[in-house]
């Protein structure tokens, strides 16, 4: 019997280590998923450490609390206002984008590698969704950013299409399991898991900044259990009633991140990093889970899947699905090269393993193969690709002002950071001349690092960063006052 002071001691150490990686990561632009993958990868049974883990249905049940913890704060951080414009592309990139890519690869896999149709829709089902959030953190890493609306969309697919691919595999995998299923069952499930998953994750979100507001707590330590037991809560009763868990609980995080309740502030940044942490236990263990001496015996299928799913499934999906939109070829193209797959299809393809299908181990060390391509491959080249495309605009200068306000109920106003850019029509003008709306204070200004108290004579330059009070309802009108017509700011 190993001594609890001796697992701390390593699991404090693995964690340290994935640390370290996240800031090595930043500097050579590889994706931190790919580093603690690697750890997991050297901690387990083929690796120095030594560490046997054999237990599908424990990787399984770590990797969806997991995911589920981060969707969550990924909702928690989108900002509904920004996305809302790229509404209708990114729901049909993570619908039926998922759908054809999903289709695409499982014919694939029926042709050229040995699998019966349906285990290659089940392949392509688990391969079928995206990580965008390993592409921010690649490109912020190279201080790039992708033109408008690519980032919105982006972030629109990303936060959306793993519900899909869940439901794929799910369905996928009832129609293998029990024979007497039929494909003509799934649109029915496909409708009960949306809707259940759709409303209990509204519900749940409108009845959490509810509950936050008028709970009133004696102790501020209490607000990140609350939220932490709500994300929970979505989560678990979606998926025991039917429905689709992750949709469910993205939802919340999105109604709670877009309303304003008490602490909300310094609870976004709790749940930015748990979902760091989970990030890294997820990864951790699928990285145990794999052997990599198995992974030798996939190289050849997995080359040509990856390669079929990168050159050809997913920019046929992103053609199909963004058709009617309003995109040039140089655009949807970066959109199917940043198709990189993370942490969901390695998550999907314990459900096979934990199901006993026959082929499972072979799907979830092939999956293991096609994610690693993806992320080198792709993660890799990104800024390069986006340069070449001509879609990439330089990265807006990040910095947190030396203030903060909490966000409660009963405040109307809010604290907000804006940068001025270049082009901005107020450039040269003074803060009395701006015909800023009643109520907007401009309560602090940073200039080339220095901090200034403005006065109504202040004459605005380009590249300064205001801070400023104003009531929600006129944040629109004063960001197009001041910044003109490039976004560039951030809120605090």
């Amino acid at each position: 019997m190993i001594p609890i002071e001796h697992l701390l001691v390593a699991a404090a150490f693995l964690l340290l280590l994935s640390i370290l990686a996240s800031k090595l990561s930043s500097r050579l632009g590889i994706p931190a998923l790919l580093l603690f993958l690697a750890l997991g990868m050297l901690t387990g049974s083929d690796g120095p450490g030594g560490i046997w883990f054999d237990n599908p249905w424990l990787a399984q049940s770590l990797g969806v609390v997991a995911l589920a913890l981060i969707l969550f704060a990924g909702g928690m951080d989108t900002d509904w206002q920004v996305v809302r414009p790229a509404f209708n592309q990114g729901l049909a990139l993570s619908t039926v984008g998922v759908l054809i890519t999903a289709l695409s690869v499982g014919g694939f896999a029926a042709a050229a590698l040995g699998f019966s149709p349906p285990e290659g829709i089940l392949l392509g089902a688990i391969v079928s969704s995206t990580d965008a959030a390993a592409v921010f953190a690649i490109l912020r890493s190279r201080s790039t950013h992708l033109k408008e609306p690519l980032e919105p969309l982006l972030e629109m697919e990303s936060g959306s299409n793993d519900p899909m691919a869940v439901f794929l595999t799910i369905g996928m995998i009832r129609l293998l399991v029990d024979p007497a299923a039929s494909p003509l069952d799934l649109p029915g499930l496909f409708a009960q898991q949306m809707i259940i998953g759709a409303a209990l994750g509204y519900g749940i979100g409108q009845g959490s900044v509810f509950t936050i507001n008028r709970l009133r707590l004696e102790y501020e330590g209490l607000y990140p259990v609350l939220t932490l037991t709500l994300a929970l809560l979505t989560y678990g009763v979606a998926a025991s009633l039917g429905g689709n868990g992750f949709l469910a609980v993205y939802l919340a995080g999105l109604i709670l991140g877009n309303s304003s309740f008490v602490h909300k502030k310094s609870l976004a940044r709790f749940h930015d990093g748990l979902a760091w942490l989970m990030q890294i236990v997820m990864f951790l263990a699928l990285g145990l889970l794999v052997f990599p001496s198995r992974l030798i015996a996939v190289i050849p299928a997995g080359l040509l899947a990856a390669a079929f799913l990168i050159f050809v499934a997913r920019p046929l999906s992103v053609l199909i699905a963004l058709f009617p939109a309003r995109l040039n070829l140089r655009e949807k193209s970066m959109v199917a090269w940043v198709g990189l797959r993370g942490a969901a299809p390695i998550i999907l393809a314990t459900f096979p393993l934990v199901e006993g299908l026959p082929k499972a181990d072979t799907i979830f060390h092939l999956v293991f193969f096609i994610v690693l391509t993806s992320v080198l491959l792709q993660g890799t080249s990104l800024p390069l690709v986006a340069r070449w495309l001509r879609v990439d605009v330089p990265a807006p200068p990040s910095r947190r002002t030396v203030l903060e306000l909490d966000s409660a109920a009963n405040i109307k106003n809010e604290l907000t950071e804006l940068a001025i850019p270049a082009d901005s029509s107020i450039v040269g003008k003074q803060i009395i001349d701006l015909g800023l709306p009643p109520g907007v204070l401009i309560v602090l200004l940073e200039r080339r690092g220095e901090f200034i108290i403005p006065g109504g004579s202040t004459v605005i330059e380009a590249g300064d960063r205001l801070l400023v009070l104003a009531p929600k309802d006129t944040f629109n009108a004063l960001r197009n006052i001041i910044t003109g017509p490039i976004e560039t700011g951030t809120a605090v």
